[in-house]
């Protein structure tokens, strides 16, 4: 028999992957140029030319062994670059010490869930969120606690403090944030850390500020994301090069946590320790080497506003209610149909694929990711069209 837990989860796992499996049978049936995918977060401008001159240099003359085990942690080079690039950009003082090498953004966040959470304890999520997160939390035998954000998808503070008990142990930040597109302003997270330090003298408590920032790269019109390392005293971030570096399927990020945290030595060793026991042992050695020589380069931003822009302003056009994004490549509609699933089938009916918001916490939306070519936008914008018209926009 197999774990129950694992079974429930099944039944309720992730939307995201089901829809992107949707996509493949109706472009094997229609053919490719006729279906509108966004359902992936998959990035589709290739790598910036620094990073896949750095590739090429290291595959055709690898230093010797390059291949081989290293630190769990990772290449002790390779971290301080990214702590010095840190220290840059507000990180605090960090040295390699507190950074360990990690399997993407995903593995990095079950890294430190694992050192953190003991059974029953609780991690706070703002919804809407990335479908994961609950199953992350999961994982480790912690309960997910959701809150609400505002009309904008800004973090609801007055419910922030309230939900937080003598059992939270950490609050999971995204920014620019899955689904939403939505970044944070330092002011509100300023207040964010208040709470969490008045909270936790209130219990006699630590609560830990997770941020996830696969994204902190991709933002647009003039907006920063602030430096979350500067503005928490217990923070622990974790990366990722998938979106940066357009680098998904080669799974390199970090774990960076604050040297501010009381025992942060411990928790360093706890990372590492967790890093090897949940079965990543390190990250991939040449992928090391990509990011620490990438981490100036970046995937131009100009494509992803280009169509972001061209897809916003065609479904606002149409009717749609959306808050405009301020970083990521997603748009989050309210849904026209009170039934989103509904909704859904009637776009697949268009040969567009959207995820219901329902895995992200509000079911009352639905996500598109515009990561995808500039001609499959510009050529869905007629189906998007019916698509309005038959939901009586």
């Amino acid at each position: 028999m197999l774990s129950e837990k694992v079974v429930e989860n099944l039944r309720n796992s992730s939307a995201i992957r089901a829809m992107f499996e949707e996509g493949a049978k109706l472009k094997k049936e229609f053919g490719e140029a006729n279906v509108f995918d966004f359902s992936l977060g998959n990035p589709d401008p290739d790598p910036p030319e620094e990073t896949l001159a750095v590739l090429r240099k290291l595959v055709s003359g690898p230093p010797k062994g390059l291949h081989a085990y290293m630190n769990n942690a990772g290449y002790a080079d390779v971290r301080a670059k990214i702590a010095e690039h840190l220290n840059r950009e507000g990180g605090a003082g960090l040295s390699a010490q507190n950074v360990v090498m990690s399997c993407g953004a995903g593995g990095g966040l079950n890294v430190i869930l694992k050192a953190l959470l003991n059974p029953g304890e609780e991690v706070v999520i703002f919804a809407p969120f990335f479908v994961e997160y609950k199953f992350y939390t999961e994982n480790h035998g912690g309960k997910a606690v959701i809150i609400p954000t505002d009309e904008n998808f800004l973090p609801d503070l007055a419910e922030l403090e309230k939900s937080i008990t003598p059992k939270t142990k950490a609050l999971i930040l995204n920014t620019p944030n899955n689904p939403t597109g939505v970044v944070y302003p330092a002011s509100l997270l300023a207040d964010m850390e208040k709470i969490l330090q008045k909270k936790g003298k209130e219990y006699s408590t630590v609560i830990y500020l997770i941020s996830d920032e696969p994204y902190r790269e991709i933002v647009y019109d003039g907006l920063q994301v602030p430096p979350v390392l500067a503005i928490f005293q217990n923070a622990i971030v974790a990366y990722s090069f998938s979106k940066s570096l357009s680098l998904p399927g080669e799974r390199i990020g970090y774990v960076a946590a604050s040297n501010r945290i009381k025992e942060s030595a411990l928790l360093n060793e706890a990372l590492v320790f967790t890093n090897r026991t949940l079965g990543f042992v390190n990250a991939p050695s040449l992928f090391q080497r990509v990011a620490a020589e990438s981490l100036e380069a970046r995937v131009d931003i100009t494509i992803y506003r280009e169509r972001r822009d061209m897809l916003y302003n065609h479904l606002s056009g149409l009717g749609f209610s959306c808050v405009k994004p301020g970083g990521a490549f997603y748009l989050f509609p309210r849904s026209p149909l009170p039934d989103t699933e509904e909704f859904k089938k009637l776009a697949l009916k268009h040969k567009i694929i959207l995820v219901p918001g329902k895995g992200f916490g509000c079911p009352e939306y639905f996500r598109l990711a515009y990561c995808v070519g500039i001609e499959t936008i510009r050529n869905s914008l007629p189906a998007f069209t019916a698509l309005a018209k038959d939901a009586g926009l």
